[in-house]
C-alpha cells in the first residue's frame, strides 16, 4: 500500500510532462509535415559530375533511334 503512495503521484507527473511534451510538439509544427520526409528520401540529388561522353558516330537527330546494322556490326566485331 506503501508503494501506491509514491507510485500514483510519479504517474500523474509523468502523464504531465508527456502532456506538455505533446503540447510543445503540436506549437513547433512537428507534424506539419508527415509524408515530406518520407518522399525526401526517394528524391534524386546526385548532379552529374561532368560532361556526358557521347557517341561520336552520332548526330544529335537519331538520339532516340535504334542504331543501324551497320554500326552494330562493327562494333561486334571490334569487341570479338
Amino acid at each position: 500500500m506503501e508503494t501506491l503512495y509514491l507510485l500514483i503521484p510519479i504517474s500523474v507527473v509523468l502523464v504531465f510532462l508527456i502532456a506538455i511534451a505533446f503540447w510543445w510538439s503540436l506549437r513547433n509544427g512537428q507534424f506539419d509535415d508527415l509524408e515530406g520526409p518520407a518522399y525526401r528520401i526517394l528524391m534524386d540529388d546526385d548532379k552529374a559530375t561532368g560532361p556526358v561522353a557521347s557517341d561520336p558516330d552520332s548526330s544529335p537527330g537519331d538520339a532516340g533511334r535504334a542504331p543501324s546494322r551497320e554500326k552494330s556490326s562493327a562494333a561486334n566485331l571490334h569487341h570479338s
